[in-house]
């Protein structure tokens, strides 16, 4: 009689209405894939369709992209952060890094398309500076509703 016995109860799930991803990742350019394969796991999950899903990953490759060009010494890759938050109406991307902050890079190589191209495949864009250094981008992608022509 020394085996403790546990009793199983059934308990109802509660049904959330969306669910956060908070992902965090040494700024380096091999973990630009990485968030770009989370993120497509996550789409897949919530089964958005394909254009969004492609449209979700170009922009947030172009956001860590910068982050890992411009926000941080190339000595010392901090940290970028991708919050994603799905709701009924849209998708809710953040990209953000504790570095530089946007327009103190020396880095002045390359076209610097990547804001430009996110503003014209988000619905919304914004940056934001991040209290104590580093930036924020974040982006709104709107999602289809059934019914809705392609």
């Amino acid at each position: 009689m020394g085996i403790a016995q546990t009793q199983l109860r059934s308990v109802p799930l509660i049904e959330r209405t969306h669910t956060d991803v908070k992902l965090t990742l040494p700024a380096r350019p091999e973990n630009v894939s990485v968030i770009r394969h989370v993120l497509g796991a996550f789409a897949e999950a919530l089964r958005l369709p394909d254009d969004l899903v492609e449209d979700l990953r170009l922009a947030v490759t172009e956001a860590c992209t910068n982050v890992v060009r411009h926000a941080y010494p190339p000595d010392f890759p901090g940290p970028v952060e991708i919050t994603i938050v799905p709701s009924e109406e849209q998708v809710s991307v953040v990209v953000a890094d504790f570095g530089r902050g946007i327009g103190s890079s020396s880095d002045t190589t390359g076209p610097g398309l990547g804001l430009p191209l996110i503003a014209a495949i988000a619905d919304e864009v914004e940056l934001q500076p991040v209290p104590g250094g580093g930036s924020r981008v974040a982006m709104t992608f709107a999602r289809p509703r059934p019914g809705d022509v392609a």
